[in-house]
Formats: C-alpha cells, structure tokens, sequence
C-alpha cells in the first residue's frame, strides 16, 4: 500500500501534478527507507548532480528587538551571545567573500541581526556588496530583515542576486515562536523582494515543537511563493533561550523531513543548515534522502562544518558544486 502511494506521488510529479497537504501527511507513515529512496530519485531527476553550497558571514550581530524564542541574538532573553557589533565594514565583508570563493564556495550570504536595516545600513551595505562583485565572482545573498520593495531595489542594483528570509514554522504555530513581527510581514517581505528582480530563499527551523503539518504547511506556503531554495534548520537549544530544553531532531527524523519537502517541491535547492552539526553523519544520509544543498562553515552563533570538509563530502556522494535557480 506505501509502495503505491509512493509510485502514484512521483507519476503524479512526473506528470507536472504537485502533491497536496493531505498527500504529504500519508508520507509521515511511508517506511523511511523507501521514503528516502524514491525522494533521492526525484532530486535526480529534477536536479541532477548539481550540489548549492553556500557560507554565510554575521554581519551585524546581537542587540536584536525581536524575541524569537530560538536565538541567542535576541535581547529578550539571558542567553550568551558573542560579542554585540555593528554592520561590518566593506574590508571584513570582502574578505569573507574572498575565502568562501577561494574554498569554492558559489554563494556568499549576509546576515543581520535585527527586525531590518536602515535606509543608512542599506546604503553603506550597498557600497561593500559592489565591491564584492567587482572583486571576485562571488554570487550575493541577503538576510536583512523585513526591508521595502526600493531598499530591495538598491540591494539587486548593487548586485545581489537573492533575499532570504525564512517562515521559520507554519501560520498557525508562528506566534508560539515569535511575537514582535508577524507571518505576513514575512510573506510580504519575501514577496517584495520577487517584485524587485530578486531570488527568494525562505524555509525554517524543525523542532521548535511543531507537528510534521507545521512542517509540510510551511514548505506549502514556501511553494505559493515561488521558493526554489529551502533551508532546514535543525535547532540546536541554546542555553538562555526558551527552547533550551527542547529535543533535538533524530537523523532520521530529518533524512524524512527533508524526503517530504522533496515531494513537495521536486526541483528546489533542500539546504540543509543551522543545526547539521548536531547529526552524527554531518547529513550525509539527509544528502541522500532528498536534500541537495547545504550551508557550509559557522552558523551565526554556533560553530558548523569546514568548506573543506563539506567540499570532500558532496564529491563522496557524486554531486558537484553549482548555482541552482539563480
């Protein structure tokens, strides 16, 4: 009977048909290495080989007026954050930029702590993303909160090429996670930014308490959107925080997450990020069960896997780094 609903999903997509909500529950119960199986099938033929390995570089850190209940950043809660600073000047901008590319690295993201930058911080982030383009071959993304559609227009003018901004859970579960900015102002975010030309990355945190339909609900919304690139953070509890006793997700809890979110969307860029380092096998099997591209080095406050090491993993398993999707 799974086997079957295995088989009549992926003619479904083969088809050009999308899987609907109540599809991708049945998907809950599949037995996983089946599951896993045929959403490794669905990457291949959808994505090929192709591997979007990106690294991210805190731009501005701490000191940050939302209260998501998740991070170490916020100035609701007591928990460690390194060092507060401001917006890092173009040199240390650049400089990340440089070593990503000379890693080969694709993508090179900025983020910000903060509900958004100002006119002011959009300005001097603008200049140092133009030298960036001008200094190496580097593609630019952007994290910096729920900016307007003309401060996206100056970003995608000074060469950036895509905005990220994550759902983080479901509709229905968002306000259990963050109260000081709404799930609209996200999907208005995310949707200013296509108006502006630009590329959307957006997905969420697992194991904030959601249900696997806050996870399927999420990637749906993501889907209406257009979203090809999907990160999957894994949380990984950090002290101070109000989820610092959560449990983290199992291997195969994740290997079926991201087999699900394969269905949902066969041809997206599934980024497995924050949280990999918490998997015993640093995600290989999730790279083998639907996933097929990856954050690489630290996080924003906690410590990932080398480019190195990552770059060695993605050729174990036959893929080859490149922009997927723009």
């Amino acid at each position: 009977m799974k086997q079957e609903l295995l088989e009549r999903l992926k003619e479904k997509i083969r088809n050009k048909e999308q899987v609907d909500r109540e599809e991708a529950l049945l998907l809950a119960d599949v037995p996983l290495e089946e599951l896993t199986e045929a959403a490794d099938e669905l990457r291949r033929k959808f994505c090929g080989n192709g591997f979007d390995i990106c690294t991210i570089i805190n731009g501005k850190c701490g000191r940050c007026s939302e209260d998501c209940r998740y991070c170490a950043q916020s100035a609701h809660y007591r928990a460690d954050c390194p060092e507060s600073y401001p917006l890092l000047d173009t040199d240390h901008l650049l400089a990340g930029a440089r070593a990503g590319e000379a890693a080969g690295v694709l993508r090179y993201s900025i983020v910000t702590s903060g509900k958004r930058l100002s006119d002011r911080e959009v300005d001097q982030v603008c200049e140092s993303i133009r030298v960036i383009r001008q200094e190496t071959s580097i593609q630019v993304c952007v994290s910096f909160g729920l900016l307007q559609e003309e401060q996206f227009r100056k970003l995608k003018d000074a060469g950036a090429s895509r905005v990220h901004c994550n759902l983080e859970s479901s509709r229905r579960y968002f306000p259990r996670v963050c109260t000081t900015h709404t799930y609209d102002e996200k999907i208005e975010t995310l949707k200013a930014a296509k108006r502006a030309g630009l590329s959307i990355c957006s997905g969420g945190i697992l194991g904030l308490g959601e249900t696997m339909a806050d996870r399927i609900d999420m990637v749906l919304t993501a889907r209406e959107l257009g979203v090809k690139s999907i990160p999957m953070n894994l949380l990984n509890p950090i002290p101070g925080t109000p989820y610092e006793n959560n449990r983290p997700l199992t291997g195969d809890e994740a290997r079926r997450c991201a087999a699900i979110f394969r269905f949902l969307i066969p041809d997206a860029s599934i980024r497995l990020a924050g949280g990999r380092g918490l998997l015993e096998d640093r995600g290989r099997a999730c790279f083998q069960s639907g996933a097929n591209a990856a954050i690489s080095g630290d996080m924003l406050t906690t410590a990932g896997i080398t480019v190195k090491t990552d770059m060695e993993l993605i050729r174990e398993l036959g893929y080859e780094a490149r922009l997927c999707h723009g």
